[in-house]
């Protein structure tokens, strides 16, 4: 089985990180399958770090724009997603490029629209190959333009080659780009592409249907096509579980929110009005993106704080000895054969009065020495922006829906949608 990252045909905005690294998508509507996700099982500090330190590797964000469609699809894989632990909290699916085709395994990620397949790799700089826990190893795909004959380059006259364009050669040659990371001093470079998208009819017929896509080759990715409605859903299940569903707007029952329009920062951008934390509420007003690709939520000051210490004033649990190298700075000794424990409600008031619940804050962690702890799945923001990652999404189906500019969300067990 082969593996790697993979682009969209169209519509909104949806990044996917290849093995962890930086890869985007951009889709439409009408078309789902089921994802599996993490969260439910207790971690070490070492895996809940590394998990975290993750999170702060990606951060390119902008969106792309595309038309609106109906029609249902899926990937030509199918609708089911594989879990793979050593990859972390990330949800990942299949998916066919090229021609012929190529399969790449793919983590969904709202908080940017880079998305890249590794490409003509030089050697050493890309990973071919995944060493699964049981010694086995998967090959890992890696796509190349002159491999596939519905390939074609992105000039610099296209209208696709766009803001993150560094300096072209002329009018007529290869759409270059360049994407800083400047959390961890890296970048991703290459040119832009095209190429088919194999996705199939989500019906009795399971037609095949192809759709050309712009992405990047070599380490990232634009893209847009009209092959979907500019909405779609995240639905984060609470038993680790879940769906996405592409065109799709939601229903008249659910809560919503606008989105913030910056074109500094292009991405799925709310404000937050109120927290309230248990007995404890403060009007704090603030704005943040939600971000499917981190694994965890991250907070600026005072929303941190004052969440953080909220939340440790009303816990009966004592409070883990401060540890640097713990990811969660509030953390409680579970006692023996303890299965259970209260915490205060944490509710965020957004923008227009709706209410966001938080059904699952905390998270469960193995010390080096085998204590169990719960931690407050919260981290200090260490860039100049504030992230509603994975673990403060579970429970609700996530609308994003581009049509109207609004953010979505409603309780949901994901079986249901």
């Amino acid at each position: 089985m082969s593996s790697g990252p993979f682009t969209s045909a169209c519509s909104f905005l949806l990044l996917f990180l290849f093995l962890g690294l930086g890869s985007r998508i951009c889709y439409g509507s009408g078309f789902g399958f089921n994802i599996h996700h993490r969260f439910s099982d207790p971690g070490s500090v070492e895996y809940y770090a590394a998990m975290s330190h993750r999170d702060r590797l990606i951060r390119g964000r902008h969106l792309a724009a595309s038309n609106n469609q109906t029609s249902p699809r899926t990937f030509f894989k199918g609708n089911k997603t594989a879990k793979i632990n050593s990859l972390g909290f990330l949800h990942y699916a299949n998916v066919s490029v090229g021609t012929p085709s190529l399969s790449f395994w793919v983590a969904l990620d709202t908080g940017s629209d880079l998305f890249w397949l590794p490409c003509d790799c030089k050697p050493g700089s890309c990973v071919t190959g995944l060493q699964m826990s049981s010694g086995s190893i998967i090959d890992l795909s890696i796509y190349s333009p002159s491999n596939s004959s519905t390939s074609k380059n992105v000039s610099c006259n296209s209208t696709l080659c766009g803001q993150t364009t560094p300096s072209c050669p002329s009018a007529n040659g290869n759409c270059p780009y360049n994407v800083p990371y400047p959390s961890n001093n890296t970048s991703s470079t290459g040119i832009l592409v095209e190429d088919i998208l194999h996705l199939i009819t989500d019906d009795d017929q399971r037609k095949a249907v192809e759709a050309r896509i712009t992405f990047g080759c070599g380490q990232n990715q634009t893209a847009r096509n009209g092959r979907a409605s500019n909405s779609f859903a995240l639905c984060f299940g609470r038993d680790g579980f879940g769906r996405i569903s592409f065109g799709n707007n939601g229903s008249s029952d659910q809560s919503e929110t606008p989105f913030n329009i910056r074109q500094s920062l292009q991405t799925y951008n709310i404000s937050i009005t109120q927290i309230t934390v248990g007995k404890n509420f403060s009007k704090l007003e603030f704005s943040a993106i939600f971000d499917s690709g981190s694994s965890f939520t991250s907070l600026r000051d005072p929303a941190y704080t004052f969440i953080s210490k909220s939340f440790n004033s009303q816990i009966q649990e004592k409070r883990h000895r401060s540890d640097p190298q713990m990811p969660f700075e509030y953390c409680y000794y579970l006692r023996e054969n303890q299965t259970s424990y209260v915490i205060p409600d944490v509710n965020l008031t957004m923008k227009g009065g709706g209410r966001y619940s938080l059904n699952n804050p905390t998270v469960i962690v193995t010390t080096k020495g085998g204590e169990l702890l719960y931690c407050l799945g919260l981290h200090k923001s260490k860039v100049n922006i504030d992230i509603i990652g994975q673990n403060f999404m579970t429970g609700y189906r996530i609308v994003f829906d581009r049509e109207r500019m609004v953010l979505g969300w409603k309780d949901s067990n994901c079986y249901n949608d």
